[in-house]
C-alpha cells in the first residue's frame, strides 16, 4: 500500500514536471518581440514548404477575390450613375451621403489607430517589465522545475500556454510559499499580455475592414464626383477656358482680398456667382431660428440659411485636429487670419457651408485654394489641398466633396514648420475682412448640419 502511494506521488510529480518543463521556452516566447516570433524562414525552405505553398495559394485567391469585387463595384457604379441620369438633386444627395460615409470611416480609422498606439505601448511596457525581471523569472521557473523532480523535453508553446501552465502549477501546489507571490505577479503580467494580444488582434481586424470600406467608398465617391463635373462641363461649355483665365488673373494680384475682387469683377463665371449671391438675400428664419429643414433639400440653388445666422452649425471641412488658432502666430512672423487643421494624407475635404465657387486653383503660397461666396458679404477660403474637384461658378452644398488632401502640407507657412503631414487652412471673411470662424463651428456632433 505504501509502495502504491509512493508510485502515485511519483506519477503526480512527473505530471507536474512535464507541465512545468515547457515554461522557460514559453516565457522566452512570451516576452520576445512579436516580429521575432514570426521571423521568416529561409527562402529555400519556404520554396519547398507545403505551408508556404498553401499560403501563396491563399494570397493568390485573395487577390482574385479582390479583383472580382472591384469589377462588381465598377458595374454597380455604372448602373447607379445611369439611374441618376441628369437628376442633379439625386446626384447631390448621393455625393453628400457618400462623402459623409467616407468622413465617418476616416474618423473610425483614426480612433482605432489611436487606441492601437496605446495598446502597443502597453504591450511594450509589459514586455520590458518581464525582460527586466528575467533573472527572477528564471529562478521561479527553476524552482518549479525542481518541484517536478525531472525535466522532460521542452515543448514549443504560446504565451497563453505558459500562463495556463503557471496557473495549473500553482493550483497543484508546485509553487513553494516563498515563491508564490512572485509567481502570481508573473501570472498577472502574462495574463495582461495575453489579453492585450487578443484586443490588439480584434482592433487590427476592425481596422482592416474599415480600410477596405474606405477604399470602396472612395472609388464610389470619385465616380460620382466625375459625373457631377461631367454634367457641369456639359452645362458650361467655356468652363476650361474660364479656369485658365482665372489662373492668369490670379497672377496679377498679391493678396487674397485682391484675388476675390479680381475674380468677382473680371471673371464671367465668378461675377455671375457673386451677383447671384447678392440677389438671393437672406433665407427667412422659422420662429426666429435658422430653418434647418432647408438643408435636406438637395435640389436647392441658394444657401439653406443665412451665413450670419448659422453660428454653431458648421463642421470642419476635413477630419483633423486644430493646430493653429485664429489670431495666433502664422509661423511666418505674422498673425493667423484663419485656423489650421492637421489632416491625414488623402483625406476628403467637404464644404462647411452652402456657397458659390468664385475661385478654384493655385494661388501663391497657399497651394490649391478654394473660395466660396456664401452670400451676405461672407466668403470662405480653404487652402492646402492637393486636388480640387469643383469649378468656378458652381453652387455647392454643405457637406459636398470639393477636394482631396495630399501627402504633405501645401501651404508655405505650414510647410516651413510642419512638413510631416498635410494641413488645411480655413479662413472666413466678412466684407473683405478676416473674422474669427470659432462661433460658426459646432461644439458637438449632434449640432452639425450635414446637408
Amino acid at each position: 500500500m505504501h509502495f502504491k502511494r509512493h508510485m502515485n506521488l511519483d506519477a503526480d510529480t512527473a505530471r507536474r514536471g512535464s507541465l512545468l518543463a515547457s515554461l522557460p521556452l514559453a516565457l522566452h516566447l512570451a516576452i520576445a518581440p512579436a516580429h521575432a516570433q514570426n521571423a521568416p524562414v529561409p527562402q529555400q525552405a519556404a520554396a519547398t514548404s507545403p505551408d508556404a505553398i498553401k499560403q501563396r495559394e491563399q494570397e493568390l485567391e485573395a487577390a482574385r477575390e479582390q479583383q472580382r469585387k472591384a469589377a462588381e463595384l465598377q458595374e454597380k457604379l455604372k448602373a447607379d450613375i445611369a439611374a441618376i441620369g441628369q437628376d442633379r438633386s439625386k446626384l447631390n444627395e448621393q455625393l453628400i451621403d457618400i462623402a459623409g460615409q467616407v468622413r465617418g470611416v476616416e474618423t473610425r480609422i483614426a480612433d482605432t489607430e489611436a487606441r492601437l498606439r496605446q495598446l502597443d505601448g502597453r504591450e511594450r511596457d509589459i514586455r520590458a517589465s518581464l525582460d527586466s525581471r528575467r533573472a527572477d523569472i528564471v529562478e521561479v521557473l527553476a524552482a518549479l522545475q525542481r518541484a517536478g523532480r525531472r525535466t522532460p523535453p521542452a515543448l514549443l508553446v504560446r504565451p497563453e500556454d505558459a500562463l495556463q501552465s503557471l496557473r495549473t502549477a500553482m493550483l497543484l501546489g508546485a509553487v513553494v510559499p516563498e515563491l508564490r507571490s512572485r509567481a502570481e505577479k508573473l501570472a498577472t503580467d502574462l495574463g495582461e499580455l495575453v489579453a492585450l494580444r487578443k484586443t490588439i488582434s480584434t482592433e487590427r481586424d476592425g481596422l482592416a475592414r474599415d480600410r477596405d470600406k474606405l477604399r470602396d467608398d472612395q472609388v464610389r465617391l470619385s465616380a460620382l464626383v466625375d459625373e457631377r463635373q461631367r454634367q457641369q462641363s456639359a452645362a458650361e461649355k467655356d468652363m476650361e477656358a474660364e479656369g485658365a483665365r482665372a489662373i492668369a488673373l490670379s497672377k496679377q494680384v498679391g493678396d487674397l482680398q485682391g484675388l476675390i475682387a479680381k475674380m468677382e469683377q473680371d471673371l464671367k463665371s465668378a461675377a455671375k456667382a457673386a451677383a447671384t449671391a447678392n440677389l438671393q438675400g437672406a433665407p427667412a428664419p422659422v420662429n426666429g431660428k435658422p430653418n434647418l429643414g432647408a438643408f435636406k433639400d438637395p435640389a436647392r440653388l441658394a444657401p439653406a440659411v443665412a451665413f450670419a445666422s448659422a453660428k454653431g452649425l458648421f463642421s470642419y471641412p476635413v477630419n483633423g485636429s486644430k493646430i493653429r488658432e485664429f489670431g495666433g502666430s502664422d509661423g511666418a512672423g505674422g498673425v493667423q487670419k484663419g485656423i489650421s487643421l492637421a489632416a491625414k494624407p488623402g483625406a476628403q475635404v467637404t464644404t462647411p457651408c452652402d456657397g458659390w465657387v468664385v475661385y478654384a486653383g493655385p494661388f501663391r503660397s497657399y497651394g490649391q485654394l478654394l473660395i466660396l461666396n456664401a452670400g451676405g458679404g461672407y466668403h470662405v477660403l480653404i487652402a492646402g489641398m492637393e486636388r480640387i474637384s469643383v469649378n468656378i461658378g458652381q453652387f455647392v452644398l454643405t457637406g459636398e466633396p470639393v477636394a482631396t488632401m495630399g501627402s504633405t502640407s501645401q501651404v508655405a507657412s505650414i510647410l516651413a514648420t510642419n512638413a510631416s503631414q498635410p494641413v488645411l487652412y480655413v479662413e472666413f471673411r466678412k466684407d473683405g475682412t478676416p473674422i474669427d470662424p470659432g462661433p460658426w463651428w459646432a461644439t458637438n456632433e449632434g449640432e452639425k448640419v450635414r446637408g
